[in-house]
């Protein structure tokens, strides 16, 4: 039986640009793809310098790197999977590991402590959502559990929530205090922004 070569993807732009990350097994997380990627950095533009994003979900940690390769100063990473969490750990040693913190564990519980580094950095962080897609399972709740975490996010600690989903699913005008801003579809997948 012939091994199949690992998964990988490249940064896109900036200081890391054309390094090479690896990823998770499909059956452990879902990469988001690079026509997602440039959309959203294409909507955050320049306001991703010196900014701090929390990737939750973060899996590979794609989102979070390609930001910090862009010029944000502090990425948060949140994971459960173990091997995606060592599949992290990896990528982040190719770019600025001082710039990188991992939260392992369950992002719903681990949220309070996210938050509780959010207010000791004094900052508002742009919030990269992207759950395991519903149709997996064991994962039917997971965006309700993700929209009750967005609900309870301090808005003081959130410029910006960025949810990757499904693009049959329809999300709220509002959670919580969060506006939806907009919504971009990309065949199976979505990104809506609230504010």
């Amino acid at each position: 039986m012939k091994n199949n070569p690992p998964l990988t993807k490249k940064i896109i732009a900036g200081k890391f640009k054309g390094k090479t990350l690896c990823l998770p097994s499909k059956e452990t997380t879902r990469s988001s793809k690079a026509i997602v990627l440039e959309s959203f950095f294409n909507t955050i533009q320049f306001d991703v310098i010196d900014a701090v994003l929390v990737e939750v979900f973060s899996g590979s940690g794609s989102v979070g790197l390609e930001a910090l390769s862009r010029g944000a100063k502090k990425i948060l990473f949140m994971e459960k999977d173990r091997d995606a969490i060592k599949t992290l750990r990896q990528n982040i040693a190719q770019t600025d590991p001082a710039a990188c913190e991992v939260f392992e564990g369950d992002s719903f519980s681990n949220v309070a402590q996210v938050k509780k580094r959010l207010e000791s950095l004094g900052e508002s962080a742009f919030v990269y959502v992207d759950p395991p897609f519903a149709y997996r399972e064991g994962m039917e709740e997971i965006y309700d559990k993700t929209l009750d975490l967005i609900a309870a996010f301090p808005p003081h600690l959130a410029k910006l929530f960025i949810i990757e989903h499904m693009s049959t699913l329809e999300l709220p005008e509002a959670i919580g205090e969060y506006r939806r801003l907009k919504s971009k579809k990309f065949g199976k997948t979505s990104l809506t922004y609230y504010a």
